[in-house]
């Protein structure tokens, strides 16, 4: 089979990319999955405009941050790797989602740290831990508190992909009753499709969001679903902020709709200083780090190595972003 030469790779540097980040190491295996490729480096905007003029029309190859803002100054792009899993930039891109560039994304990078995270909002919420930190800073013995228990409970996750099977991989270890939206997996005991999310929500005792932002999901989580939902039930969400209507999320924890919230994305980023949900004591915020992992860039490596031997080889990548739909 004749492998098909790529000229440039162009890396773009972020906060996931960068000099701490990308050792050698990960830079001599993208060379050894791509021995006749060229790979040029930007750190920032005044990289790319010294570098641009020689490579911008030999960049096949863009791994980084996503190329909307250069996209039309490199016209023989053909594959872009973001280092993300969520796509929902190409709603702001419609020149990129109406090409016929290949968008990979890194799902499957964050499906472990999520997961863990996931569960560790869950068990704070359900143990009351979170009073008893506030507690400790005030040199407090207080015993009093709302506790539950996870075993046995019903856990609905909106958005079954890597993430979400992970974690219902791990809810069922601890004797969960797992529903899904989106797709099966094994660790699913019921699936819904689209018109089942208000069925869902009266089922669940934990409500978890790892859906991906598109036209679809956004604000899909509103008054109407929170008054669907149990008292009794806790929603989490780490998928993007915007799939619920924040506003609609602090009435229905203020009039007791629900009884509490894991958050680890918002609206508005970061989350304004005057928001309520900080002081809300039956809500526990993290600032967007749920997949933050040692292991984040060599996983990452390791899918842009693979598919680039599949670019080569011609066969088809793995992690294609379907880019109308957005995931």
């Amino acid at each position: 089979m004749n492998q098909k030469q790529i000229d440039t790779i162009l890396i773009l540097h972020s906060f996931i990319l960068n000099d701490a980040t990308l050792t050698e190491r990960h830079l001599n295996a993208i060379r050894e999955a791509a021995p006749g490729a060229k790979i040029a480096i930007s750190r920032n905007r005044e990289d790319w405009n010294r570098l641009s003029g020689d490579i911008a029309s030999k960049v096949e190859v863009v791994f980084g941050l996503r190329p909307a803002s250069l996209f039309k100054e490199m016209p023989n792009i053909r594959w872009a790797q973001q280092t993300g899993a969520g796509a929902n930039w190409l709603l702001d891109a419609p020149e990129v989602v109406q090409s016929d560039m290949i968008l990979t994304n890194a799902s499957g990078v964050h499906a472990i740290p999520i997961a863990e995270h996931i569960l560790a909002l869950m068990l704070t919420l359900s143990r009351g831990i979170q009073h008893s930190i506030l507690r400790q800073a005030g040199h407090k013995w207080e015993r009093r508190g709302r506790i539950t228990e996870l075993d046995g409970a019903t856990l609905g996750l909106i958005g079954v992909g890597k993430i979400g099977e992970k974690t219902a991989e791990k809810a069922k270890g601890l004797n969960m009753r797992v529903l899904g939206m989106r797709r099966a997996s094994p660790h699913i005991d019921k699936m819904y499709g689209p018109d089942g999310l208000k069925d869902l929500l009266e089922e669940s005792d934990w409500v978890v969001i790892t859906a991906a932002l598109t036209a679809e999901t956004m604000g899909m989580i509103g008054e109407e679903q929170f008054k669907a939902m149990k008292e009794s039930a806790f929603i989490i969400n780490i998928g993007r902020g915007p799939i619920i209507q924040e506003k609609a999320m602090i009435k229905a924890l203020q009039k007791g709709w629900i009884a509490g919230a894991g958050l680890d994305v918002f609206e508005q980023e970061p989350l304004p200083e005057d928001s309520p949900l900080w002081d809300m004591k039956n809500v526990v915020i993290t600032p967007h780090y749920a997949g933050a992992t040692p292991h984040y860039v060599d996983r990452l490596i390791e899918i842009f190595t693979e598919n680039l031997k599949r670019y080569q080889a011609g066969l088809p990548l793995i992690n294609v972003v379907d880019k109308k739909l957005g995931y």
